[in-house]
């Protein structure tokens, strides 16, 4: 297979693992920095170019496109699309799990357990809102941040709405989720590929730290889930539409709940962890399930 790798760094771990997984299985990999790469938007024959030179004969796309490229590389995966290329997760999943809060309201639809939530743009009564998730504790977020960043935890009622006004202040946009105290700081990032859970790990929160994402210096161990932990993760991840994710879940009194659903999910925590060879897991997918134009959406969307 021709693999195209979205990827605006080759040398980050995720990229190289995915680079030596695919060498090793005869695949030739091309890494094209999606910022780099302009398109040629017409009726008969979208193409894509890059550094002078017109991208075709691609067999597969693996988008590992950042948060703060979302939108730019959300329409060159889309061209790819367009162009008949099997994306490994496709355009409008990505955008879709990318967008807190449309994530979240889809996932209420289909019934996941989810933190209680609370979103608004300018709420008559911050008090009120804050009543509604539960009162303090809780979390604020802000919509687009990404690996813990803009992420608060309010102890109490008045840390709560100055920290709420404070956003507001700034016209941020904000989730407001209860504080689901019972995970200890821990919670439980489920790797998904094809519709089958791959591997889990546990992540703890660094001493004093609320955020368990490894790059706030959370640690990481194998841990097994139950099947109803199972059951959610899958739901979650096809609800998004994605092939490959990263569904993080939280063990609450009330079963599991889902607190994101991740379409780039990093190899390097749960690979080191666990032991698995996961970027061959997703090139062997690739390998079975990629078709020429096959995507649900073939760039509509």
């Amino acid at each position: 297979m021709k693999i195209a790798l979205l990827s605006r760094n080759p040398n980050l771990y995720s990229s190289r693992r995915l680079i030596e997984a695919a060498e090793a299985k005869g695949h030739e990999v091309q890494v094209i920095d999606v910022l780099r790469a302009y398109m040629n938007i017409t009726s008969h024959k979208p193409s894509i170019h890059y550094k002078g030179e017109e991208l075709d004969n691609f067999d597969v796309v693996i988008p590992r496109i950042g948060a703060s490229v979302t939108f730019y590389g959300a329409a060159i995966l889309r061209q790819f699309e367009m162009m008949g290329v099997f994306p490994l997760n496709e355009s409008v999943a990505i955008t879709r799990s990318r967008d807190k809060l449309r994530s979240l309201q889809l996932l209420s639809r289909e019934g996941i357990g989810l933190p209680v939530t609370g979103y608004a743009s300018k709420p008559d009564d911050i008090k009120d809102m804050i009543k509604m998730v539960g009162g303090a504790p809780l979390v604020i977020k802000l919509l687009e941040g990404t690996q813990g960043i803009g992420v608060v935890l309010a102890e109490t009622q008045k840390a709560a709405e100055s920290v709420i006004e404070g956003f507001m202040g700034v016209k941020a946009n904000i989730l407001v989720q209860e504080y689901i105290s019972e995970a200890n700081g821990a919670d439980i990032r489920c790797f998904v590929i094809g519709g089958k859970v791959v591997a889990s790990i546990k992540r703890q929160a660094a001493k004093g730290e609320f955020r368990s994402n490894i790059h706030r210096g959370g640690t990481a161990e194998v841990i097994r889930i139950t099947p109803e932990e199972r059951s959610t993760v899958v739901r979650a991840a096809k609800i998004m539409g994605l092939n490959v994710a990263g569904v993080d879940i939280l063990r609450s009194n009330h079963g599991p709940v889902v607190m994101e659903v991740n379409s780039s999910p990093g190899l390097e925590g749960i690979e080191k962890a666990t032991g698995k060879d996961i970027a061959g897991m997703i090139i062997e997918y690739c390998e079975k399930s990629s078709k020429p134009g096959k995507t649900a959406t073939r760039g509509k969307g």
